[in-house]
């Protein structure tokens, strides 16, 4: 069997030292990942201000097409990550709570609310992981399985947050 690198345990661990490699740095959100302290949520806060200020005033078109071709680079950036420092879907990966986080607010308005919404929708789904997101938790490897999860996460919290708003714009 060929050696791919990626550590066939679900984690692993990325030490300080193996963010000297660029890839490693960018799959940790550079170096947030490392946060002693619930290092996913991190990410997911840190997504926040980059959506309000770079995607948010987007269209729903450019903005799909932009976070799009981000998960993709961010599958690349991760899988070659899990590969340089071998490991699994470590915790201090965040780059997938970034693009997943980017995933809840596709099509959201801006607003705090919408935004704090988005943030506990993503952080649920994330963390508790219902079919598909296990599925793509247990199924895929690689950045491909780690970034994945995390989308479909997104996909289910986008899918809750839009479902509230039309049912809020239509009780106005």
């Amino acid at each position: 069997m060929e050696d791919s690198g990626i550590s066939t345990e679900p984690k692993g661990r990325i030490a300080p030292r193996d963010l000297r490699n660029p890839f490693v740095l960018l799959a940790t959100g550079l170096g947030s990942g490392l946060s002693p302290f619930a290092p996913g949520t991190v990410g997911s806060a840190l997504a926040l201000p980059i959506w309000w200020f770079a995607f948010a005033d987007l269209t729903p078109l450019p903005q799909l097409a932009v976070v799009a071709a981000l998960t993709a680079v961010a599958i690349w950036v991760v899988d070659r990550a899990c590969r340089a420092a071998r490991v699994g879907d470590a915790s201090a990966i965040v780059l997938d709570e970034f693009v997943g986080q980017w995933t809840a607010l596709l099509c959201a308005p801006k607003s705090l609310v919408a935004l704090g919404a988005a943030f506990v929708l993503f952080r649920a789904f994330d963390i508790a992981k219902p079919w598909p997101v296990s599925w793509a938790d247990r199924s895929l490897r690689g950045g491909l399985g780690v970034v994945l999860d995390d989308v479909v996460a997104g996909v289910l919290a986008a899918l809750v947050l839009q479902l509230s708003v039309g049912l809020f714009l239509l009780q106005n």
